[in-house]
């Protein structure tokens, strides 16, 4: 094979994996948005979705920041040289996080280190198959950590809140994976695909529930007991009310896939793994010779743009009931006073200064002084994708939010500390954060998970960075923002919208406790 051209090939499959959506995943967005009701949170999420699709699109910039760790699933022809493959993959990965298509993703586990440009122990993921076919197939998918932590796994028989008892048989594999859908809230950026691997051990299951995030959304599984059981989950998910971030709605989600494998007698895993609305998952057909791209996966079809009938304006839509709801515009230094007046189904547009603080920042700022005056500011929970330029100036290439709950342990007693009067993030937080929120007067923002091309927009520039000894996504960036759109789900008064919706979806889910014949 050609070095250059194969090289070339695996650096298009990163950057149209990291920038353009499948035409399968748009159509399955497409038919959601065609079920939710006009004027909800849920037809909001969706809509903004939409426009941070086709913003990703036009800019050929990341969908969602969140790079995920990388898997590569390669099938070659026997002789086919797998160590210059690999070598490609290597370089492309480098080069593609470079060019601000990928952020740098990849942290030493002991130390913390990010590598900075993609590569380390373990990362990428690239798994080898041989076949008699005399082509390559190389498949790419970035599965970022929001729903990577939703992932979850089984050991039948066991039980299960809202539905009893599941036994090692089909309906107790059906418990196990309604119950997977209910756990994941809109903590895993709903709605989602989940890929189900029956049976193997613990690892070899994952495997098998991951490998069916590949199949097409629209293929139909040659199993019929597992096509009925595809079938069902999807007829009855949607049926929770969870919806689109968590917010309720009619669409919760959006594909599921089930592959079985043998196990032993002792065990009996059902391993789930859970993706989020942004499904980055392509493939190329590779000329086993040259390494030149022949064909696309996933890609069969007319070009979708879902922006077609949206109304994109989150404000027009936050108070699902219908009502108007009440808009407030924050500044920072935001008072006590300010934060009181706001309540669940507000919806806040941020001008001003924020302050990017995730895992390492949390931790960093429950032992240390801040870097910065955060006395009534804003922390943005965000790991952006940052570029350089040639000024030594930083531009912002992707900045969606990360998942929230994780800061659990350190956002309430940080707040109180430091003063910040308002957290942005997505999938809410949890009863220690919203104890503090009403004790010390604060608010949690919920930001719509994956629209790192729509919340980019808003950050009119970077104005410093704190703490880089701890890698670009996980850095204190300073953003100068105008028009930052954002919900407020968790209040200064005791109420949490998440709270809500897991009560209302778990009394939902005890509905499909009784046994059902697939």
């Amino acid at each position: 094979m050609n070095k250059e051209t194969l090289q070339q090939s695996m650096y298009d499959l990163i950057v149209e994996t990291s920038t353009n959506l499948p035409k399968d995943v748009r159509r399955a967005i497409r038919s959601a948005k065609a079920r939710e009701n006009a004027g909800t949170r849920a037809a909001m999420s969706l809509d903004t979705i939409s426009n941070n699709v086709k913003m990703a699109d036009d800019n050929v910039s990341p969908i969602c920041q969140d790079t995920g760790l990388p898997t590569f699933k390669i099938k070659t022809p026997i002789g086919v040289n797998q160590l210059e493959i690999k070598e490609a993959i290597y370089a492309a990965m480098v080069q593609a996080t470079k060019d601000g298509k990928l952020r740098p993703n990849s942290v030493d586990s002991l130390t913390g280190a990010n590598s900075g440009d993609n590569l380390g122990l373990g990362t990428p993921v690239i798994k080898f198959e041989q076949w008699e076919k005399d082509y390559i197939d190389a498949r790419l998918i970035l599965k970022g950590g929001g729903c990577e932590n939703k992932n979850i796994q089984y050991s039948l028989p066991c039980e299960l809140e809202g539905l009893g008892r599941a036994g090692r048989d089909l309906d107790g594999i059906r418990k196990c994976v309604m119950h997977s859908v209910y756990q994941a809230q809109g903590q895993g950026c709903s709605a989602g695909f989940i890929g189900v691997g029956i049976g193997g051990d613990r690892s070899s299951g994952y495997d098998l529930a991951k490998e069916q995030l590949f199949r097409s959304v629209d293929d139909v599984n040659a199993n019929d007991d597992l096509r009925k059981l595809e079938e069902y989950v999807m007829d009855n998910a949607n049926e929770l009310g969870i919806g689109t971030m968590g917010f309720g709605g009619e669409t919760t989600l959006l594909g599921c896939k089930v592959g079985v494998m043998n196990r032993i007698p002792a065990s009996f895993f059902v391993s789930v793994a859970y993706n989020c609305w942004a499904f980055r998952r392509l493939g190329v057909k590779l000329d086993a010779a040259t390494g030149g791209v022949d064909e696309w996966f996933y890609q069969e079809g007319d070009k979708i743009d879902l922006t077609q009938g949206s109304e994109a304006e989150l404000e027009t839509a936050a108070a699902s009931s219908g009502e108007q709801p009440n808009v407030v515009v924050l500044e920072a230094p935001i008072t006590e006073e300010k934060i009181r007046e706001l309540k669940v189904g507000d919806v806040v547009h941020i001008n001003g200064r924020m302050y990017t603080g995730r895992d390492a920042i949390h931790k960093h700022l429950s032992e240390n002084d801040a870097p910065v005056n955060l006395d009534g500011q804003i922390i943005y929970h965000c790991g952006p994708v940052m570029l350089k330029d040639d000024e030594g100036n930083w531009h912002v290439k992707a900045a969606g939010p990360t998942t929230s709950i994780r800061e659990e342990p350190y956002q309430g007693d940080i707040m109180k500390r430091f003063g910040i009067r308002a957290v942005i993030g997505k999938g809410g937080m949890g009863p220690k954060t919203l104890a503090a929120l009403k004790d010390h007067g604060g608010v949690y923002l919920n930001a719509i998970g994956g629209a790192a091309q729509y919340y980019a927009d808003c950050i009119k520039g970077v104005d410093g960075v704190d703490l880089m000894q701890f890698g670009i996504p996980e850095a204190m960036w300073h953003l100068n923002v105008e028009g930052f759109t954002a919900v407020v789900t968790m209040d200064s008064h005791g109420n949490s919208l998440h709270e809500e919706v897991d009560k209302s979806s778990l009394e939902k889910l005890a509905q499909f406790k009784e046994k059902v014949f697939i």
